[in-house]
């Protein structure tokens, strides 16, 4: 054989050996509805790594941040359609679809990190349950900060909320805005800058990492720490895409999951003292809410509880129940 033939010969070889491995790698698309510097990106983009270099390289995931592939309010209908393998929602988004989506955005049902995990871990069996029906299963779940109310001027009660033009991004945000007499307009937060510096939008209520990303202090200069409720953005993964992975791989991303939720709750934490930092730094006052405020925040928060259990009947019973457990 001479050199030339045998050289080709080698290339061949190791050509045919190498294929295996390149159509081994798999691609994942992962949809995230928030700007690539929010934390909860951030956090995406480290699950993202993680699992790259764990699997050397087997399997790739992408992450699309602020909607760039799917719109926030796609983004599971996606993944549970297989368009995407993965995705990141905000969980009180689907509440219309099936109540227990909304439990963590109930005002002042859980007020605190420590509670809001505590309701977490009461809702999370009925939520792995209703994923895995609709073919997806929770790959982990982070909580924002608290939220509080973003407002143009000085507000001292509810009633000064009337007639206020209130973006409303989930079902629990429009039934503030009906209950508190503002005008309610749906806007999701890649469009939340725009819609305020074209006065589509007055207020709204959201944490201070939303205030932060999206410029709010250009447009609005009071946030009330009303301290309301700290909704969750869960990471899905289509569970067909999922079952498809070997076994390494699989325990590689549910690693990788464990540990995006314990940073995620860590940078949440970090984002809340930053962001409000960040915010006054930019001239926005943060103001503690009077008595007033606080009692009539509450009220709008009774009366949403009293709704949701009525739409939410047994299994919303349950993990209230469970949540309150001593």
């Amino acid at each position: 054989m001479n050199r030339r033939l045998f050289a080709l010969t080698a290339a061949a070889a190791l050509l045919s050996l190498a294929a295996p491995a390149a159509l081994a790698q798999t691609k994942w698309d992962l949809p995230a509805g928030y700007p690539a510097t929010n934390f909860h990106t951030v956090n995406l983009s480290d699950f993202a790594n993680d699992i790259d270099k764990a699997t050397g390289g087997k399997l790739k995931i992408t992450v699309h941040a602020n909607g760039a592939l799917f719109k926030a309010p796609e983004i599971k209908r996606a993944v549970q359609g297989g368009q995407a393998q993965a995705g990141e929602i905000l969980l009180a988004n689907f509440q219309n679809e099936w109540q227990l989506f909304g439990v963590d955005a109930l005002p002042f049902l859980a007020d605190s990190y420590d509670e809001a995990m505590k309701l977490y871990k009461a809702q999370k069996p009925f939520l792995e349950k209703k994923l895995a029906e609709q073919g997806m299963a929770l790959l982990y779940a982070v909580p924002w900060p608290p939220q509080g109310i973003y407002v143009k001027k000085p507000i001292n009660s509810g009633a000064d909320l009337k007639g206020v033009k209130w973006r409303a991004y989930s079902p629990s945000t429009a039934r503030i805005a009906e209950l508190v007499g503002a005008q309610p307009v749906t806007v999701q937060a890649a469009e939340l800058s725009q819609a305020m510096a074209t006065g589509v939008v007055e207020s709204y209520m959201s944490s201070g990492s939303t205030g932060f990303d999206t410029k709010t202090y250009e447009h609005i200069k009071y946030w009330y720490d009303t301290q309301a409720w700290l909704p969750k953005n869960g990471v899905i993964v289509n569970k067909a895409a999922f079952d498809a992975l070997d076994a390494p791989t699989k325990a590689a991303v549910l690693k990788a999951a464990a540990d995006a939720e314990v940073r995620g709750l860590a940078a949440s934490k970090r984002a809340n003292t930053d962001s409000l930092d960040k915010l006054r730094a930019n001239g926005m006052s943060i103001v503690t809410p009077s008595a007033q405020l606080t009692a009539d925040m509450k009220k709008v928060g009774d009366v949403m509880a009293k709704e949701w259990l009525e739409k939410a009947g047994a299994e919303g019973k349950a993990v209230v129940d469970a949540y309150l457990k001593p």
